[in-house]
């Protein structure tokens, strides 16, 4: 265009922000937009952060029953240190409701179900995992999701430690929280055994030749099963389908080598095969009897845990087997009737507390590898696992090599009857 008859310049269309002022505006647009960023990146932690302070307030006073298996004494002593805890801090009760399986705890809740119960129920927070939530899940008698609504959450480890998110192949999808790491291991007295065997085949030519040396828990009991569950990831001749629920036909032809395995096996065992201890204390004592001189523990930290407190020599050792032992995490869950949902989550979060997993860890405690991602810590918590005691039987996590994902439930349910 042109205005009296000369061509239109710059200076005619009025004031024209300098190069100056544009490079003002752009930066002053850039930080009004990170701020409302920001703003919106607060509100949603300012929004959990209150519904975190509702769940605390309501919690004050609860009872929690916390239906956890009670076998073992050191995690019997750990739970009540988490009570004296939660007590202190939240006031919140938790009473023990001592366990020998946890499928004691789900029939209950089924119960109560059935019984027309959906609230009040007498289960608050159960120690699951496997078959046992799959149970609950299946029926829809679990409260949440809420596993990721605890503050603590964001500390767990859920790339290194896939077993946090996937529980024997289900994922949980936040209907419990992880609270305790487990692999399987072999003890053994480093007196009395040179080379450990490190492969189910190797088991079995050292059973051979040192006959009544070795034995596993009854295969009702889980430990006793994870070892049969061990030996199938070995011998079965395509692994991938134990991540599949198991059919008559694929359980018939993927077993039939581990049971021709463990026919040969179970005559070189305790007592020859013909009797079993009831559970992993037990076969810690005939260990310690000096009536064995190898055991198969779901507790990398058993051996030295037990050593430091005189429940073993201080000769034993930890080993695994060079293809990697099935591992697994150990999970709280609240049944959908809880009467103290709150306390049970507030219970749960103090469970993922850094502090409280580094004392689990402790082998003065519990010797539980952590659910947790050691990087996402503060540095004031990452020292409390860096300081934690060593032992010689204490194995390092190279050391405890591959994690094998436990298969389908279906698998150990099918293997223990």
């Amino acid at each position: 265009g042109v205005r009296s008859g000369r061509p239109v310049s710059l200076r005619d269309t009025g004031p024209f922000p300098s190069p100056k002022w544009s490079a003002e505006a752009m930066i002053a647009r850039r930080l009004a937009a990170a701020l409302a960023a920001l703003l919106c990146a607060i509100a949603p932690a300012r929004a959990q952060d209150a519904a975190w302070a509702d769940v605390v307030a309501k919690a004050r006073g609860q009872t929690v029953n916390w239906n956890a298996w009670a076998g073992d004494e050191k995690t019997n002593a750990f739970i009540a240190w988490v009570g004296d805890e939660v007590a202190k801090r939240y006031g919140v009760k938790v009473v023990h409701v001592k366990l020998k399986d946890t499928a004691e705890a789900v029939t209950r809740v089924v119960a109560e179900k059935a019984a027309g119960r959906d609230s009040g129920g007498s289960v608050d927070l159960v120690w699951i995992n496997g078959a046992n939530f799959l149970a609950l899940r299946q029926q829809k008698l679990l409260f949440g999701p809420y596993a990721e609504r605890l503050p603590n959450w964001r500390y767990v480890d859920t790339a290194g430690k896939r077993s946090n998110l996937v529980d024997f192949t289900i994922p949980h999808e936040g209907y419990e929280s992880p609270w305790r790491m487990a692999q399987l291991v072999f003890v053994y007295d480093s007196k009395r055994v040179g080379t450990p065997p490190s492969s189910v085949a190797a088991l079995l030519a050292w059973a051979k030749a040192h006959p009544g040396r070795f034995t596993h828990p009854n295969v009702r009991n889980f430990l006793g099963s994870t070892f049969l569950k061990q030996a199938l990831y070995e011998l079965a001749p395509d692994p991938s389908v134990l991540q599949r629920p198991a059919t008559d036909a694929t359980f018939a032809s993927t077993t039939a080598p581990m049971w021709a395995w463990y026919d040969a096996l179970k005559p070189t065992l305790w007592r020859g095969g013909a009797q079993f201890p009831e559970n992993g204390p037990a076969q810690r004592q005939l260990m310690n009897d000096g009536e064995i001189d190898m055991m198969v523990s779901f507790n990398p930290s058993e051996a030295a845990v037990s050593a430091s407190a005189g429940l073993l020599p201080e000769s034993v050792r930890t080993s695994t087997f060079a293809k990697g032992t099935i591992g697994n995490t150990s999970f709280v869950a609240i049944p959908y009737n809880a009467t103290a949902k709150e306390g049970a989550m507030v219970v749960a979060d103090f469970l993922l507390a850094p502090a409280t997993q580094a004392r689990a860890q402790d082998i003065r405690q519990m010797g539980n590898f952590t659910v947790l991602d050691l990087a996402k810590l503060a540095p004031e918590d990452r020292r409390r696992f860096d300081e934690l005691p060593r032992h010689p039987a204490l194995p390092t996590n190279a050391e405890l090599g591959t994690t094998l994902l436990e298969p389908h439930p279906s698998w150990m349910t099918r293997i223990a009857t």
